[in-house]
């Protein structure tokens, strides 16, 4: 996308923002179509999801390194801890908000889709649209269950982030960390999974993209 334009989406966003429909209006008024939003939108989720699984990956990091603590400035490594875990839960918030985006977006693009449907003359070009129509949505449907599913793992990671920490903010001492070694494993097992689940989404969102954009050559 050039400069210009850019501009002129960013300002069109600000202007519109919580109003889908007149944001679709304004896009397409700059030869931005619903589709290109899409892809845009996917893009951006596949970004998010990105940056979370390196969060959580380095939050882990930190709590492992804190319950095996020897001494020092406790306060010092509580509040690196206490950081990690506000990054973590603003990840995913981000990667939450890029996947509703996407649904959003494409529930517009795929209405938009089957009312064109009713105004072809030629049964043959209207079949296969109908064809692209169905074809997309499936894969669009099997990559939102994907990226909801990886999402879903960053909700035990947080619950357990999140209680280690409430407890370590009025219990720093030696015995409160000697404590976290035996959530160290499990917590581990869930990033793990997490991560895993973050890789197949991000491939799933790459033939998405690569999918739509062969469609529009």
């Amino acid at each position: 996308m050039n400069r210009p334009l850019a501009s002129c989406l960013a300002a069109c966003a600000l202007v519109l923002a919580g109003c889908s429909t007149p944001y679709y209006a304004a896009m397409e008024k700059f030869g931005y179509a619903k589709r290109d939003i899409l892809v845009e939108r996917v893009i951006d989720t596949r970004k998010a999801q990105a940056e979370a699984k390196d969060q959580f990956a380095s939050a882990l990091t930190k709590f492992i390194e804190i319950s095996r603590f020897q001494g020092g400035a406790l306060q010092q490594k509580y509040e690196e801890l206490d950081r990690e875990y506000k990054r973590s839960e603003d990840r995913a918030k981000e990667v939450r908000s890029r996947i509703d985006s996407v649904e959003s977006v494409a529930e517009a693009l795929f209405r938009e889709w089957r009312q064109e449907l009713s105004q072809y003359s030629n049964p043959a070009l209207r079949a296969e649209s109908q064809r692209q129509l169905d074809a997309t949505r499936v894969r669009y449907d099997e990559l939102i269950v994907i990226m909801r599913r990886a999402a879903s793992r960053m909700d035990p990671v947080l619950a357990t982030f999140r209680d280690q920490v409430l407890f370590l903010k009025h219990n720093l001492n030696a015995r409160a960390l000697a404590s976290l070694e035996g959530t160290n494993r499990t917590l581990q097992a869930d990033i793990e999974r997490l991560i895993a689940d973050m890789n197949v989404s991000i491939r799933e969102a790459e033939v998405f993209i690569r999918n739509l954009q062969a469609e529009q050559r």
